[in-house]
């Protein structure tokens, strides 16, 4: 069976986690990527823990489905090679700093000119236009300039980070749904066009209700901890044994939980007849809740509330998610041998198709692992060329 992207190239340039994460979603989807890395270092993240067997984990863990071919890009016949691969392929993925790309002779302008039908896509901290273009960024400068560290943890401490990186996430997911709609586009016309992602906007894009309010109110939101802005009770509880939360998110659910907890006189309480009233009583409402949740154990909670209909659940740790039965019967965590390493263990992708299953490919690639495959079965050059190139440092 052909996968979705059968048949489709991409020559990737990315490095850490925004660009390969994007590339790796591409290769689930069954495209074809070739990462290119320097030669004798390759992509940084080699050197990020956890490390197994000497292999970074956190590498293996966003790389699979890829061949890794070195090129130094600093030498004129690494670039020229470059180029040439990238007319074999249909996309170019790369998160240079701006401007990078196009001193190595491998920009948008050029490599459009020479293949027009090539979809290039650029992910960056700040974008390629603007006064911050040229800024380097992580997934926590851009947590931080986005707003959205303002808005994460408890009122009057200070800010935290979100416990994934994020920003650099949903830059890569954004990308994947820019790269599909060229690549459509494409296909249709023969041109390719640049998809310009920014860390920044992707990040901005995703405050949702946050810029909302701030413009409805003229108030800046702040951190709230777990409860939500505008719809309560919405948010984390302590058990007796840990905790839990608890989503009431119209009237109806709320009666029921009155009901489920005990307290079924607060359900006519004018104070939190609606949930403009609940919200605006938040502090009131969540002494009273708290009080009577405390007793009694998360199991029991989410049991009687689940019974009744009221969206709840456990606070889970790393650990128990990995065991979840949900998430196994989904099929969300999975496991590859890599050479080097042995059985590697990592989340699955999320996309299910009716007709067309996602499975990973091959396991995060050896650094160099495919050169002599690619630039033999690519661009044809024989073997003795190849130990010319290595001798040289190009490979």
């Amino acid at each position: 069976m052909r996968n979705l992207l059968s048949g489709v190239r991409v020559l990737d340039f990315t490095r850490v986690l925004a660009g390969p994460y994007a590339s790796m979603v591409l290769a689930d989807l069954g495209a074809e990527v070739i990462k290119v890395e320097l030669p004798g270092q390759g992509d940084e993240a080699r050197g990020f823990g956890p490390f197994q067997q000497g292999e970074s984990a956190y590498f293996m863990s966003v790389n699979r489905g890829k061949k890794s071919v070195t090129l130094d890009l600093r030498t004129l016949r690494g670039q020229e090679l470059a180029r040439q691969l990238a007319g074999k392929c249909q996309v170019l993925i790369e998160n240079f700093r701006p401007g990078s790309m196009a001193r190595f002779g491998l920009g948008w302008e050029e490599l459009h000119r020479r293949y027009p039908a090539l979809v290039y896509a650029s992910i960056s901290g700040f974008g390629q236009t603007g006064p911050y273009a040229g800024r380097p960024a992580y997934d926590v400068v851009v947590q931080a300039m986005s707003g959205l560290a303002s808005i994460t943890g408890h009122p009057g401490l200070p800010p935290v980070r979100v416990g994934s990186s994020i920003a650099d996430l949903s830059a890569a997911l954004f990308g994947v749904i820019g790269i599909l709609a060229a690549l459509a586009r494409a296909r249709e016309i023969g041109e390719g066009q640049q998809v310009d992602i920014a860390m920044l906007d992707c990040q901005v894009a995703l405050l949702e209700n946050a810029v909302a309010r701030y413009q409805v109110t003229g108030q800046v939101p702040g951190p709230l901890g777990s409860r939500h802005p505008t719809i309560t009770p919405f948010q984390f509880f302590e058990a007796a044994d840990g905790h839990l939360v608890i989503a009431a998110g119209n009237d109806g659910l709320w009666k029921r939980l009155c009901a489920t907890v005990g307290l079924p006189a607060l359900a006519e309480d004018p104070r939190f007849a609606t949930n403009a009233l609940r919200t605006q009583h938040h502090a009131q409402l969540e002494e009273l809740l708290a009080g009577a949740l405390r007793p009694q154990t998360v199991a029991h909670w989410c049991r009687v509330l689940e019974e009744a209909g009221v969206p709840c659940g456990p606070i889970c740790d790393i650990a128990q998610v990995v065991a979840d039965p949900q998430v196994r019967v989904r099929g969300m965590i999975t496991s590859q041998v890599h050479p080097r390493a042995g059985e590697v263990v990592m989340p699955a992708s999320p996309l299910k198709f009716s007709a067309t299953p996602v499975e990973p490919g091959a396991p995060a690639p050896l650094l160099g692992q495919h050169t002599g495959e690619v630039l033999r079965g690519l661009l044809g050059l024989a073997e003795g060329e190849l130990e010319e190139l290595r001798r040289e440092g190009v490979v």
